[in-house]
């Protein structure tokens, strides 16, 4: 273009120009670029069609016509033309190189067909003009308008279906340009329309062109049905051991979640590109068979070594391998990407980033990061999104100021993986500045960003900035109304959470399983058997009750509100492959509850003989059963089974556990010095189990020295002083209880009144406050 000296910057428009130039340019472009150093496209076009005006009122439209096709009167000059128009539609057609024998001198038609050609396209814009005009034409010469159809399609489907419509001799590269230009403007369902049309006319057989597009359509839709109908289309005339159309019908398959019938279009055939293993690993990985597509990696690279990898390879393996924390198979995929000069894509950095994140590896992720040049907003996020993920959140705000240096320009993900990591800071400062970048960046309105928000403001207990972004928010979108729902609960605003559930259904918005996961804790806080009936037939009506989730869920909010047999009912209906650890724990955590220590440690041995492995919670479950029972030695048998048998380190609420346990057993000395083997500092609830168990054996000695550590820890709790004035009256030292009675005065300390509910004939609550 810069021999020519005409400004071209879309890459379309400058193709469209190279074929159309006349073989007379030469000659008019010292007229055209009079007093110009330089032309635009529209100038150029707009002069180029005057002059193609003059000369056909002159009756010179010939050789010389400023819009021949291909600028060249013979069939021998369109080598470049055919090929280009052949590669737009995805169809190199045979008789278009039978015209290169041909040595007429042109290819004239009748003046009316030219005419009707001309007003057609030149109503379309100067786009539509260029290279539409030929020097007349023949019908049986299609590839005219095959070229047409096919440049012309490529961003206006109304135009190239008005061309299609036109031409009196279709054939089936005509047919699959336009099914093409429907597909690549975002209209599968019009594509699908003209392939239906061309079986039904049954005028022209599909060829291995046509079969892909389709294809692509129904995977744009997801229409199994139809992608299943044109697949036994493809089996009846043969097209089934082309490797083109076989890689078309998995990644039809695999977008609808046909996995099975993928794998079997690929075992079928003979031979694999490199196309047909992206498609197939990448497709396991989509639909949760992370280990199945690292299997085919593996045979992908056992089986067949001449297929070469490329970065789409990479960027299918590399999240399989970060979805399963397979730190060392993510790293033999590095070693390949740098043996096949691959690993310096950026795409394939990204992924190699995002897997070392995952997988814990901060080092190796960080010097991938260091080591890349350019780097870009999905990199950085993968960055600052891993940090908060391995609990690092202050080294993820700490790149955001680099980042803004580099002048990288934050995307959604990333300002709400910004705002997570202040959330575990608890950094409202840091995240009312995020907020004014979301606002300076215009994302507020990004469904991600405004979630991410709202839940920020209710950790950090500012519940009225939360529900101003809520206001601000879309209100049909379910996500900000889940968000809203968590804060309140999590702020111990049950009511409002459940008065705020109403309100979304009275507003119709759509209630999903994550709604009534994030809304059930507030019955289960409300302690509300009516309650608690009247969300467990919503959950049986709306279909959500066969989640696992829901179920634990209503076995909590059933156990807490006494009924053991209810709770018990609903965990014995899920079905016993389906009970995880979730659910055994939520069942051992009630019996636990309720004192019924031999109930939850039967639970526990049965869990155990179902395969299923305990995790710390199941633990803290049953080690809290054991110690409302008394049953001292089966407690410190799962705990010593938690450390040796499962290799777990016990967290400070086990240790509580063990410490309450033998407290309650009148082992107070035994307590003590338990907890003098802790591998970290006592907390509150440490010294609080001590202290209750002297309150309950009348220890004077060890519960001064455990309030002693209570009342610096947690100098306005009142309970600690109460307990300990408790254990001076007991025994009889009532001056030292009115001293302590008196310290809870003078500091201004109030007990909060007690507070009960009965429920009377299932109608109404009704409340009972105490202050003693």
């Amino acid at each position: 273009m810069e021999s020519i000296r005409v400004k071209v910057e879309d890459e379309d428009k400058a193709l469209q120009l190279i074929w159309s130039l006349p073989s007379s340019f030469k000659h008019l472009q010292p007229t055209l670029m009079y007093e110009k150093e330089t032309l635009s496209f529209e100038e150029f076009t707009s002069m180029l069609f005057s002059e193609e005006r003059r000369l056909k009122g002159n009756e010179s439209f010939g050789e010389n016509s400023a819009m021949v096709v291909s600028g060249n009167i013979s069939f021998n000059g369109f080598k470049k033309g055919t090929c280009w128009s052949c590669g737009q539609s995805g169809h190199y057609r045979s008789d278009y190189k039978a015209g290169k024998g041909n040595g007429a001198s042109s290819v004239r038609g009748s003046e009316s067909d030219t005419d009707k050609l001309a007003t057609v396209t030149s109503n379309d814009g100067d786009e539509a003009l260029l290279v539409v005009a030929a020097d007349g034409f023949r019908h049986d010469r299609g590839w005219v308008f095959d070229s047409v159809v096919t440049m012309h399609s490529c961003r206006n489907p109304t135009l190239g279906r008005k061309l299609f419509d036109e031409m009196p001799n279709r054939n089936t590269s005509l047919y699959n340009a336009m099914i093409r230009c429907y597909i690549s403007n975002g209209e599968p369902w019009e594509g699908i329309g003209v392939f239906v049309e061309m079986v039904r006319l049954g005028l022209h057989r599909p060829d291995n062109y046509t079969y892909p597009f389709v294809l692509k359509a129904c995977h744009d839709l997801s229409m199994i049905k139809m992608g299943t109908l044109v697949h036994c289309r493809v089996l009846t005339n043969g097209f089934d051991l082309d490797i083109y159309v076989s890689n078309s019908l998995m990644s039809m398959y695999i977008s609808c979640g046909e996995k099975e019938a993928a794998r079997r279009v690929f075992d079928r055939m003979g031979s694999k590109d490199v196309v047909s293993w992206n498609t197939m690993i990448s497709g396991y990985f989509r639909n949760a068979c992370a280990e199945e597509a690292l299997m085919l990696f593996d045979q992908m690279m056992n089986v067949d070594e001449d297929v070469g990898l490329d970065g789409t390879t990479m960027v299918s393996v590399l999240p399989a391998c970060a979805q399963l924390k397979d730190f060392r198979r993510g790293r033999l995929v590095h070693e390949l990407a740098k043996r096949n000069g691959i690993s310096t894509h950026t795409t394939v950095r990204n992924s190699l980033v995002d897997m070392y994140m995952k997988c814990g590896c901060l080092r190796e992720a960080r010097l991938v990061f260091n080591e890349t040049r350019g780097r870009d907003v999905v990199m950085w996020t993968a960055m600052i999104g891993g940090y908060v993920l391995n609990s690092d959140a202050s080294s993820a705000l700490a790149l955001f100021p680099s980042m803004q240096l580099d002048g990288v320009r934050p995307n959604s993900v990333t300002m709400a993986a910004l705002v997570s990591a202040c959330i575990s800071l608890s950094e409202l400062r840091h995240g009312k500045c995020i907020h004014g970048w979301v606002i300076r960046c215009s994302l507020q309105s990004d469904v991600i960003v405004e979630t991410a928000l709202i839940d920020l403001y209710a950790k950090c207990g500012c519940l009225d900035y939360s529900f101003r972004v809520f206001e601000k928010s879309s209100r049909t979108r379910m996500v900000p109304w889940n968000a809203m729902i968590s804060g309140y609960v999590h702020n111990g605003l049950k009511a409002e959470a459940i008065k705020h559930f109403k309100q979304m259904r009275v507003e119709e918005v759509e209630v999903s399983a994550a709604t009534l996961i994030s809304l059930l804790p507030a019955y289960a806080d409300l302690a509300d058997i009516q309650q608690a009936m009247n969300i467990h037939c919503y959950a049986i009506r709306s279909g959500f009750l066969l989640k696992i989730e829901i179920t634990t869920s209503l076995i909590d909010i059933y156990s807490k509100c006494g009924t053991l047999d209810y709770a018990h009912k609903l965990f014995d209906e899920i079905p016993g492959n389906d009970k995880d650890i979730i659910s055994w724990s939520a069942i051992i955590a009630a019996y636990g509850m309720h004192g019924h220590g031999e109930a939850a440690t039967l639970l526990f041995d049965k869990m155990m003989k179902s395969g299923v492995v305990p995790n710390e919670v199941t633990f803290t479950s049953v080690l809290h059963g054991c110690s409302h029972a008394g049953l001292v030695n089966q407690g410190f048998r799962f705990f010593k089974s938690m450390v040796e048998d499962h290799h777990m380190r016990p967290r400070i609420d086990h240790y509580t556990c063990v410490i309450d346990l033998l407290g309650r057993a009148g082992r107070l000395r035994e307590a003590y010095r338990f907890i003098s083997t802790m591998p970290f500092e006592p907390n509150h609830a440490v010294w609080g189990a001590l202290l209750g168990a002297c309150v309950i054996h009348e220890n004077v000695e060890l519960g001064e020295f455990a309030a002693k550590r209570l009342f610096e820890l947690e100098p306005a709790n009142i309970g600690n002083y109460v307990l300990m004035s408790k254990i001076y009256a007991s025994v009889g030292r009532w001056e030292d209880a009115k001293n302590i009675r008196n310290i809870t005065t003078e500091m201004g300390l109030r007990k909060s009144p007690g507070h009960s509910l009965i429920d009377v004939r299932n109608m109404e609550m009704h409340p009972i406050l105490s202050s003693v």
